[in-house]
């Protein structure tokens, strides 16, 4: 692995790429596993299944090899500026290109419009992580910064559930609430680290103004997240079911899924 350091090093955006294209064929090869029935009725809800199962092995595999990093290397914890080690600076370069390869998705498949949060938190979360990349600084804070996917998994779980149309499930039931105990601890709690450390090492931090305001522009956008989650899950308004007849749908079904 150390030798592979140099290699990664020398050529991030290259590292990127095949980190893309790599996930693209994970892409391809989820698409021979079974979709229920009610996600086969529906363009819209096939395109997010089929999205979804990638962003899953996405989070599984990251949201793991950030803890890992932290455990075996607690100074990952404390140095988020400088620190770094062979395997963490591989994890950012993997997860840059699933980025890069999901917002691509996104465009190409002609849902950039209606998903437009999520391009924008992906451009925010590129231009920091090809940042640390480069320069090779804060490539710890970008691995902190991944502990949100342990999140990601149970709120992936979430979506697969409404699409499959079966809320009403106990793994459902269950689901949203350790989804909750996520959200707070691994996205809120992570937000709350890296803005604490910003907010007291900003006078000195290379880039520290460009780095404020994206973290900024995240808090805000977790916090309209986790209030549409509360709302949805918890404070439900009238019935949101949704029933797919004869292969249509209403034009509700992109902000249902959304919720």
């Amino acid at each position: 692995m150390e030798a592979l350091l140099p290699v990664l090093k020398s050529r991030p955006g290259l590292s990127v790429l095949v980190s893309s294209l790599i996930f693209r064929v994970v892409h391809q090869l989820l698409q021979r596993l079974p979709v229920p029935k009610v996600v086969r009725q529906d363009d819209f809800r096939f395109w997010k299944w089929k999205n979804l199962s990638v962003s899953m092995v996405h989070s599984l595999l990251t949201g793991t090899w950030a803890l890992t990093c932290v455990l075996v290397w607690p100074e990952t914890l404390t140095d988020l500026h400088s620190y770094h080690t062979p395997l963490s600076y591989l994890l950012v370069c993997v997860s840059t290109g699933y980025f890069v390869q999901d917002a691509a998705d996104i465009i190409l498949t002609g849902h950039g419009r209606g998903s437009w949060e999520f391009l924008l938190h992906h451009s925010l979360v590129i231009g920091c992580f090809l940042y640390a990349l480069f320069t090779q600084l804060y490539v710890a804070g970008a691995v902190i910064a991944l502990f949100v996917e342990v999140n990601s998994v149970t709120l992936h779980l979430r979506l697969m559930l409404k699409l499959s149309a079966v809320q009403s499930s106990s793994m459902y039931h269950i689901n949203k609430f350790v989804n909750l105990f996520t959200y707070v601890l691994f996205r809120m709690g992570t937000q709350l680290y890296l803005s604490w450390y910003i907010l007291n090492n900003y006078s000195w931090m290379d880039r520290g103004g460009y780095f404020l305001i994206s973290m900024m522009m995240m808090n805000i956008m977790i916090l309209i997240y986790f209030y549409r989650l509360i709302r949805a899950d918890f404070f439900p308004r009238g019935s949101k079911s949704y029933v797919v007849q004869n292969g249509t749908h209403n034009n509700n079904t992109k902000k249902f899924l959304s919720d």
